[in-house]
């Protein structure tokens, strides 16, 4: 098959690294450095169970819609930051206007699905995520990689509003199989969606305030109890949001994070660089809803508030 990654950072080269090894064509699409580097050097990737050190071809956004047709491509897979879904769709509309092609989200948040569907329709929207994986770019085209790196997919919002699409998702499933992808084909991805959120929300604002990794952070007696409430905050705003995720499910998924592997998450590295963070995408729907249901997420409302701050502090120091 043919894919494309749109944002393709360190977790969208890894699953191209992942599909080129099976034998599949993939077309990165990038920026900056790190597309300069692709370009000129390949990529170099590694991963406990994949040393990748090999060309990947690759392109920016001018030069998909100027040299190749949406169709094309299999599958058009956007691995970038939430904060960038809105303004690529928009770049990208008569584009995708062109063709049929389904699109995959593989991003943090729970509104990425349906900032496409707005421009493709529901029946080419595939929502995803890609759990217990971290993946940065350490340098221009050098990605470091950790964890199963399994994926949650299915069509938007599930499979009774979208049937269209589940055959060829049941392809699709097998050729990640294939591609040594481990991966999960869900008839409810949005409760798979607000699953992560949840992990998201408990674990991401906290190290990127206090610069610790998730290990460091579960492990200290004070730290940890937040990331519980913050998780719990997120079941809550689940439920406001009509989706069925009980405390149990949230337990559960506290557990799995405090025995992961110790790992920088994405907004903690955005922080560090000096990036824009997802805040508003992971913590914002959950502050969103819990106010719509009288009652607020207040652990989650003080961490962004605190982590905002810091922000501005660091600015206000790079500037002197």
């Amino acid at each position: 098959m043919k894919f494309a990654i749109l944002g393709a950072g360190g977790i969208g080269c890894y699953y191209a690294a992942r599909l080129i090894n099976a034998g599949h064509s993939v077309l990165a699409i990038a920026r900056g450095e790190h597309l300069q580097a692709l370009q000129q050097k390949g990529l170099s990737l590694t991963h406990p169970e994949l040393e990748y050190q090999a060309p990947l071809p690759a392109t920016d956004t001018s030069g998909l819609m100027q040299n190749h047709d949406c169709d094309d491509f299999d599958l058009l897979i956007i691995a970038a930051k939430s904060t960038a879904t809105r303004a690529m769709m928009e770049e990208l509309h008569s584009w995708l206007k062109q063709g049929s092609t389904p699109v995959m989200s593989l991003q943090n948040g729970v509104t990425n699905e349906a900032i496409i569907a707005e421009t493709v329709g529901r029946q080419r929207t595939i929502g995803g995520l890609g759990i217990r994986i971290g993946a940065h770019i350490t340098a221009p085209g050098v990605v470091q990689a950790t964890g199963e790196a399994h994926v949650d997919f299915g069509a938007w919002p599930n499979v009774q509003d979208n049937p269209s699409l589940q055959p060829w998702l049941q392809q699709l499933a097998a050729l990640l199989h294939d591609a040594h992808i481990p991966n999960t084909l869900c008839d409810d991805v949005e409760y798979a969606l607000w699953r992560k959120l949840i992990l998201n929300n408990g674990v991401n604002p906290l190290t990127a305030l206090t610069l610790m990794d998730t290990r460091a952070v579960t492990s200290d007696p004070v730290l940890r109890q937040n990331v519980y409430t913050m998780m719990m905050e997120g079941g809550r705003a689940a439920r406001a949001a009509g989706v069925n995720i009980h405390d149990s499910d949230v337990r559960e998924m506290f557990d799995v994070i405090c025995h992961f592997d110790a790992i920088k998450t994405s907004m903690q590295v955005d922080r560090e660089h000096g990036r824009t963070m997802e805040t508003d995408d992971i913590c914002g729907p959950v502050i969103e809803y819990c106010r719509q249901a009288g009652k607020p997420a207040r652990v989650t409302e003080l961490i962004r508030t605190l982590l905002l701050r810091e922000v501005e502090r660091d600015a206000a120091s790079a500037q002197q």
